[in-house]
């Protein structure tokens, strides 16, 4: 396929409307992502030793927040396994900090953040890319979808870092992931805006399984909560990117967790 095979399969309209239906939610989940980082950065920073998981995980089915965020992550996902995970490749740079420090629930916060900047990074190149001319037209609705997803991974990536530095430990500044060599590959070699939203949507599906994964994983109610209102989000970007693919993107009862990254990916 050239740079001009490929054709928005929805009107610009459309796809507008769903981005303000995205950002709307995502400034809907912000006070309570940002409350669930704080307490979640208190707990790291205060308790001798992990708290039983039931107990968190109780705490959080129990608020209201639990029911949305199941309605929402349903709603948005695809109900296809077809989409092949995000590639593995060997290690690359980690952000300066030492190997093994991040432990437990940290582990999860650090895995969450590289995710974040990976995806950040993605979406900064395509736009690179689309300025350099490298993906032919690019619909204006199309740009400020990724500006606006962009924009969303980094207040994400936000909340996490603040987890870390407010528990001690160093921010993740980069993208400290053994896939993301192959990431980077794949998107040099990306000649369409579908080449680059299919890429995208292999991020989009693994954070968003990544989160809810997280839910019944980590053992502190500030950590499930951040990550309950995160989840929804990138589950939204996700059914969008499924739009731009030309797929409806069929609800799930559940979603599934198939494709959710593990803490392995980290090379910190």
């Amino acid at each position: 396929m050239t740079t001009q095979d490929w054709e928005l399969p929805i009107s610009e309209a459309e796809l507008s409307r769903l981005t303000r239906d995205m950002e709307q939610a995502h400034r809907a989940t912000l006070p309570a992502m940002r409350s669930g980082a704080v307490d979640l950065a208190a707990e790291l920073r205060t308790r001798p030793g992990a708290q039983a998981l039931d107990t968190g995980r109780r705490r959080f089915l129990l608020g209201a927040g639990g029911a949305a965020a199941a309605v929402v992550l349903a709603a948005c996902s695809s109900g296809k396994s077809t989409n092949s995970p995000a590639p593995n490749a060997s290690s690359t740079a980690a952000s300066g900090s030492a190997s093994g420090q991040y432990t437990g629930d940290l582990k999860v916060v650090a895995l969450a953040t590289a995710l974040e900047n990976q995806a950040v990074g993605a979406y900064q190149a395509a736009l690179d890319a689309a300025k350099a001319g490298k993906l032919g037209t690019v619909p204006p609705a199309v740009a400020t979808f990724i500006t606006t997803a962009m924009g969303q991974h980094a207040d994400h990536a936000k909340a996490w870092n603040g987890v870390l530095t407010g528990a001690g430990k160093p921010a993740i500044t980069g993208v400290p992931l053994s896939n993301q060599p192959a990431t980077l590959e794949a998107l040099g070699k990306a000649t369409t805006v579908g080449d680059v939203a299919k890429l995208a949507l292999q991020l989009e599906d693994q954070a968003a399984q990544t989160y809810l994964f997280a839910t019944y994983n980590v053992t502190s109610p500030g950590g499930i909560a951040t990550a309950a209102t995160i989840a929804p989000v990138e589950a939204m970007h996700a059914a969008i990117l499924h739009y731009v693919l030309g797929q409806y993107p069929v609800p799930d009862d559940f979603l599934p967790v198939d494709k959710a990254a593990s803490p392995t990916l980290l090379t910190v």
